[in-house]
């Protein structure tokens, strides 16, 4: 939503400069043409993230309307209030799919052979275990990992970066401080946490959506320190 009224306010900020009619940009320089493209394309991927359908059309009318000052449909702040329950009502939208998706892929995940769930919700396949030393709390830890979104999508990854993480396990999300004290060092496992151990409804900017549930790869590589409790 954020990302979306800032793109709103560089377009509104860019037709105030240029201040220009619709139909006289198309005689424009191809700079100013490219521009206008980069803008239009900006816009419209922060709208698709949000579900919703556009009459093209209509939404052309209200551009042209806006920018060459023709009398509209709506005051400005009838326009605000109708674009402000549409992304209400598209959030609200999102939010039951998600928490549908999140909730229909943990029962049929939790319901598998190998897969352990634990009292707060946490899913957790161990691929290789040893006997190595568990982690505390309060430890620092260096671990490899690779985490993706139920689609596949790969969000993050020490391994594509070369580079083991390292961080204190009570500063990370609460599915990694609960699933990563299951570890012994060498071992490998894959946690499927739910996005109250994670993210939630809110998501992580562009990158998370709300109510995601994130599978993690991780590889413990050693306990860095043992912090007194």
């Amino acid at each position: 939503m954020k990302k979306i009224i800032v793109a709103l306010c560089l377009f509104a900020a860019a037709f105030s400069l240029y201040g220009k009619p619709i139909a006289e940009e198309a005689d424009q320089s191809d700079e100013k043409s490219n521009v206008s493209y980069a803008f239009g394309l900006v816009l419209g991927s922060d709208l698709k993230q949000t579900g919703m359908e556009f009459d093209y059309g209509a939404f052309t009318e209200g551009f042209r309307t806006s920018v060459e000052g023709q009398e509209p449909r709506y005051s400005f702040d009838e326009a605000v209030q109708v674009v402000q329950a549409a992304f209400t009502e598209a959030i609200e939208r999102q939010g039951e799919l998600g928490r549908e998706q999140e909730n229909s892929f943990l029962a049929e995940n939790g319901a598998r052979e190998g897969v352990i769930t634990t009292a707060s919700g946490l899913q957790y396949e161990i691929i290789s275990a040893g006997k190595g030393k568990k982690p505390l709390e309060t430890d620092m830890v260096r671990v490899h990992y690779e985490g993706t979104l139920i689609d596949g999508t790969v969000f993050d990854s020490s391994w594509d970066r070369e580079e083991p993480a390292e961080f204190r396990l009570d500063w990370v999300i609460p599915g990694w401080t609960e699933g990563i004290q299951l570890m012994g060092v060498g071992d490998n496992y894959i946690f499927y946490i739910p996005s109250s151990l994670a993210y939630g409804e809110q998501g992580a900017e562009d990158v998370i959506p709300p109510f995601s549930v994130l599978i993690f790869k991780v590889e413990l590589l050693e306990i860095l320190e043992t912090q007194a409790q």
